[in-house]
């Protein structure tokens, strides 16, 4: 798995994601062009909400779990169909058996040490979590260390106005939580929202939203 598959690389972070909103809010998503789709499993439903979007999603989204802290985490997931694992840590151990069963990783790093031992144990990209604490600035200059090609994501407070400057530092994806879903958005309020976050990545790429 490659996270150069999946574009654009914005992860939708859907903490606390009832079973019941799964599919709404999943199609809502998609259809707006997210194609990576998380539950963080520190929610109750999340393994059933995971399992739901699976179902629907098309062959060119992966969906996955956030909050996977254990190679129990790592198993319930895959069970589920989900194919993505991200972290707010760097935890090798649980990197390397998520790599093993085929998920796409994206553990959460905050230092140049987490994020070469996270790209040791596999890892396909880097979480910089919590990403406003840590700036474009910090960025800038872990950039300046890491590997050529290497995908950082950030993650934390992160809005579409921002996203030009995250780039320009040496962003290659984003991770969007509570500033696009909280319990109880409905569709028609998503919408709009995902759009917004959808064609700012596409205008900082001088493109334009297919």
């Amino acid at each position: 798995m490659d996270l150069n598959s999946y574009a654009p690389p914005l992860v939708a972070i859907l903490r606390g994601l009832p079973p019941s909103d799964a599919a709404s809010v999943g199609k809502t998503l998609l259809d707006a062009g997210f194609r990576l789709l998380e539950v963080p499993l520190n929610r109750p439903g999340a393994v059933e909400a995971i399992a739901t979007l699976a179902r629907i999603a098309p062959k060119d989204a992966v969906v996955g779990g956030g909050t996977m802290m254990t190679k129990a985490d790592v198993d319930a997931v895959t069970g589920a169909g989900g194919r993505l694992y991200v972290t707010p840590h760097c935890d090798p151990e649980v990197i390397a058996y998520a790599r093993e069963k085929g998920m796409l990783c994206l553990p959460g790093i905050a230092t140049p040490s987490e994020a070469f031992s996270a790209l040791r144990a596999g890892a396909h990209g880097l979480k910089l979590f919590p990403a406003e604490a840590i700036g474009t600035v910090g960025l800038k200059a872990l950039r300046t260390v890491l590997p050529a090609g290497t995908h950082v994501f950030p993650v934390g407070g992160v809005k579409p106005d921002q996203m030009a400057d995250w780039i320009a530092a040496g962003a290659t994806g984003f991770g969007i939580g509570s500033a696009l879903y909280k319990p109880g958005t409905q569709a028609a309020e998503l919408a709009p929202i995902a759009r917004s976050y959808v064609d700012a990545w596409q205008a900082a790429q001088g493109g334009e939203h297919a």
